[in-house]
């Protein structure tokens, strides 16, 4: 009849050496009172964690109430405390054991000792009591704790009666006024704290009493009680709006604490008590204080998302607008996450009455960055700048010339970046604003000579062609353009420099000889000699010079262009016959130098048959100086730019207006008018609660979605563990935070029998880890119970939990039972959110990222358009191409994705599908998606989720 011995000696193995320890220590039997304490301490850690992994002691709790509760060690009676948590206090139907009156009296004993940490730790261990019938006879001794003369007793004392109180009412009836006498004659600030805390929630009205006769002195309060109080008139006034002209004065007040937290507290609570322009503006000037003042980058984002908050609301932003250079303040933040959204939010709340002042201080801002010494962020930072000073000019042209001169010193920076930024600034400005092209063109051959980057150089021509309008800037343009080439013909000068150079006294070596071809087309030997001293030679090169040498011919193809349209030009505003030839005469020598060195040997690349192509072009082009050509490349290359402006300007307006449109509250001519006076009590409860808000922003934004429906989301989100006819049933909701999921497991025993030991095991696989083993419980028959376990997320990639179920059926002689759980599937589009970034970030990381997943589309969808919506809802993506772009219908659609992981992660996606018009009016979109990401998880997962959703779709 024996069965499971196993599983059963184990336990009495396991139980064994913890009584031995605890009951002999290192002495004989006779003497077991007296054992090693240190022995015993081990031996009760042993026991503590046996009980939490479900082991059951029952022999055990009469051993430690002889052999341990009268030991007075500090270290003992700590885990003590803990052993009597956690250990079972009831028999099976439900009555308290007989044992716990033992306990119960040490209890009072602890409660009267000596040492106030034993006093104070006994009082918190209370506060998780459950039995009334343990604490009804501790009563009168937790009462003369709150006269004790440590403030670690009285604080705790005050928790205890608090949570009795709200347990256990009966108990202890007067607990309001026994805290409230003790409030009114209590010094210390943490006392005081928890009886005011313990007021608002048991009894308000004596809270509100208290307040009203100190309400002068709140100042001069400590930050914790203050910021109770905070939350207390918060409450009060929400609940009871004819309160507020008597408190809004404390909330002033409270705006000047020397404590960050409760200035934050008090500026979110005034924001929701009052509209007032000078309310907010207090708010503000308190926000923008503590954001300058806090070292914490976190909590300098954290309030710049509450004044972005500020700012979303119409009437609150013509009140920002006149605390824009206070917000400016901010930049002195090395971070450069604090100063992106600083200079987001100055950009959006900027007008003409500022932005004088703005582009001032970003002026500055620029300069400094040239003085400090290179830091990962200052390119980046730079870069910032120059986009923001870009908006302003575009928005407010006035302006424009105050930047440019500024800005245009960047395009011989080092970072392309910022100079590519500036450069495209300059292009928009010279073609919208005629004003400022001769001031743009004379700055920009003044820094010409200095630009590094081949590929601002090539930008920096085009614009010189494009927009010299004059006889004198025409000829400035050929002679920088000469000044940067250097020498002409470029073969023969690189030859007797080569030659030149080499001195008797350096040290010369000789490899085989090499042929080049002379500028007369001739063959000439060259022994490759190489010099002590090759550096200096390349330094003095002129910049245009070196990019050709180094084999980047695009740059000559670009020239070509540019001097076909000045000499072109030129023809038109010179009527001299000679003048216009020899003009056209040195631009084609140029070219043609230039098509010669390609073919040489010289560069470290040979010309490409495409450059070729384009300067030949631009040869015959000046040869015939044509009407045709001449309309082609001085007329239509400008209207393309003019339309590619406008159609940025139009959608740039566009998302100005939905924006607006998201802010502005639309009312309708029917809608029912708002009275705050008579607005009902219970009506006042739908305003958004400031402290659950701000509770809910810390535990994730997928919660603030679940507060506004509840139901819908929370159904959506149930997961079934195990079937109906299983003898647990078990059923999951998933709630993912920012950073961990939650589990609530409802676990519902559908037996006759009481399931003892009942406990839930999860594993993980992906990059999640499971952060505490849950505890085990016991179900009554037909009982159910929830349980929750933390699950933490390292990464946006594809997560499973799996697990099950294992219980001990009262009464049976058996091994453990078990119900496997069915695999709970992480979502990683809960980690995903939609991004946007410029096309040029996007061709980069597009370069850098290694890992890349492709993707065939297979979906029953039949149109483009429809098919790349789908995506983008299932992927939560953004697209990055333009709706013009994707407008008509040509059988062929591409456009670029974007989103961005809460953990930082990017994501980038083309899309590129057709319509096969050969199969027919119904036949289903094809084509492929590539997927591209820095983590190879972030790629796979993403790929993984387009197949499923695809697989949705399809019949």
């Amino acid at each position: 009849m024996w069965r499971g011995g196993r599983g059963s000696t184990s336990a009495i193995a396991g139980a064994a050496a913890p009584r031995a320890q605890l009951r002999s220590g290192t002495g004989p039997a006779p003497s077991s009172e007296k054992g090693d304490v240190k022995l015993k301490t081990e031996a009760l850690k042993k026991v503590i964690i046996m009980i939490l992994n479900g082991e059951k002691l029952p022999g055990l709790l009469m051993t430690i109430i002889r052999f341990v509760l009268p030991l007075q060690d500090h270290t003992i009676k700590k885990l003590l405390l803990v052993f009597w948590e956690i250990v079972p206090k009831t028999t099976p139907d439900g009555r308290l054991l007989q044992e716990m009156i033992l306990v119960c009296d040490a209890y009072r004993k602890d409660l009267q000792h000596p040492n106030e940490f034993i006093r104070g730790s006994t009082l918190r261990f209370l506060c998780k009591l459950k039995e009334a019938e343990l604490l009804e006879p501790l009563m009168p001794a937790i009462r003369a704790c709150l006269e004790h003369r440590h403030s670690y007793v009285r604080r705790n004392a005050v928790l205890a009666i608090y949570t009795i109180y709200r347990n256990f009412e009966h108990l202890i009836p007067d607990a309001p006024e026994l805290i409230h006498d003790f409030l009114v004659n209590e010094k210390d600030a943490s006392c005081k704290r928890n009886a005011f805390m313990m007021l608002i929630h048991a009894d308000q009205d004596r809270a509100l009493d208290y307040l009203s006769t100190c309400i002068d002195q709140v100042q001069t309060f400590g930050d914790i009680l203050q910021l109770v109080i905070v939350e207390l008139i918060y409450k009060v006034c929400h609940a009871n709006p004819s309160e507020r002209a008597r408190f809004i004065r404390c909330i002033y007040n409270l705006l000047q604490s020397s404590s960050p937290a409760v200035k934050y507290e008090a500026a979110g609570t005034l924001v929701t008590l009052s509209s007032a322009p000078t309310a907010i503006k207090a708010a503000a000037q308190c926000y923008i204080d503590l954001i300058i003042k806090e070292s914490d980058n976190n909590v300098k984002l954290i309030v710049l998302d509450r004044l972005i908050e500020l700012k979303e609301h119409p009437s609150h932003e013509r009140v920002l607008q006149d605390l824009v250079m206070d917000i400016l303040r901010v930049l002195s933040t090395p971070d450069l996450e604090v100063r992106k959204k600083t200079l987001q939010l100055a950009l959006d709340l900027v007008s003409s009455r500022n932005v004088e002042e703005l582009v001032i201080v970003l002026k500055k801002e620029v300069i400094k960055t040239n003085n400090v010494t290179e830091h990962e962020d200052t390119d980046k930072y730079r870069q910032l700048l120059v986009r923001t000073l870009h908006s302003c000019s575009v928005r407010f042209p006035d302006m424009a010339a105050n930047v440019i001169p500024v800005l245009m010193e960047f395009l011989s920076d080092n970072n392309e970046a910022a100079a590519a930024d500036v450069l495209e600034f300059v292009r928009e400005a010279i073609q919208r604003f005629d004003n400022l092209r001769p001031l743009i063109v004379e700055k920009m051959l003044e820094v010409f000579h200095s630009i590094k980057s081949v590929k601002i150089y090539r930008g920096a021509l085009w614009i010189l062609g494009e927009y010299c309008s004059t006889k004198e800037d025409i000829q400035s343009v050929m002679t920088e353009v000469r000044r940067s080439l250097g020498e002409i013909p470029i073969v023969e000068s690189e030859i007797k420099k080569e030659a030149g150079e080499l001195k008797p006294e350096e040290e010369v070596s000789v490899g085989p000889a090499q042929k080049l071809v002379t500028e007369m087309g001739t063959y000439a030997t060259q022994s490759a000699l190489s010099s002590s001293r090759p550096a200096k030679k390349e330094e003095d090169r002129p910049p245009l010079r070196g990019f050709l040498l180094d084999g980047d011919f695009f740059v000559a193809a670009s020239l070509a262009t540019t001097l076909t349209k000045i000499a072109l030009r030129y023809v038109s505003l010179v009527q001299e016959k000679k003048k216009q030839n020899s003009f056209n005469a040195e631009a084609m020598l140029l070219m043609a130098t230039i098509l010669h060195l390609g073919k040489s040997s010289l560069p470290k690349k040979p010309i490409t048959d495409d450059d070729v192509d384009r300067i030949s072009l631009c040869l015959k082009v000046l040869s015939e100086c044509s009407p045709l050509m001449n309309d082609i490349f001085n007329k239509e290359c400008r209207q393309s730019l003019s339309q590619m402006l406008s159609a940025k300007l139009e959608e740039e307006k566009l998302s100005q207006k939905k924006e607006s449109e998201k802010r502005n509250v639309t009312v309708q001519p029917d809608d029912p008018i708002s009275f705050m006076q008579l607005t009902a009590k219970n009506e006042m409860s739908s305003k958004e609660d400031q402290f659950q808000l701000s509770l809910l922003a810390a535990m994730g934004n997928t919660q603030r979605k679940e507060a506004a429906d509840p139901l819908a989301s929370k159904l959506n989100k149930v997961t079934q563990l195990t079937g109906f006819s299983d003898p647990v049933y078990a059923e999951a909701y998933v709630h993912v935070n920012q950073y961990d999921i939650v589990l609530d497991v409802l676990v519902v025993n559908q037996t006759s029998d009481t399931l003892q030991n009942c406990t839930l095991e999860l594993a993980t696989l992906g990059d999640l880890k499971l952060v505490e083993k849950p505890s085990p419980l016991t179900l009554a028959p037909h009982d159910f119970a929830n349980i929750k376990a933390n699950v933490k997320v390292a990464s946006t990639e594809n997560g499973i939990i799996f697990g099950n179920v294992v219980y001990d059926v009262s009464g049976a002689a058996s091994d453990r039972n078990c119900v496997v759980l069915s695999d709970i599937h992480i979502d990683i589009m809960d980690y995903i959110q939609p991004a946007s970034c410029t096309d040029a970030e996007f061709r980069q990381m597009w370069a850098e990222f290694e890992w890349e997943n492709k993707v065939t589309v297979n979906t029953n969808i039949i149109d483009l358009n429809e098919y790349l919506q789908h995506i983008l809802k299932s992927t939560n993506m953004k697209c990055l191409t333009p709706e013009k772009a994707l407008s008509g219908y040509c059988g062929f659609m591409a456009a670029n994705l974007y989103a961005r992981s809460i953990f930082g992660e990017d994501a980038l996606a083309n899309v590129s599908i057709e319509k096969p018009i050969h199969l027919g009016p119904e036949a289903p979109v094809t084509g492929h998606i590539r997927i591209r990401a820095k983590s190879q998880g972030m790629a796979l997962s993403l790929g993984d989720k387009i197949n499923l959703s695809q697989k949705k779709t399809s019949l």
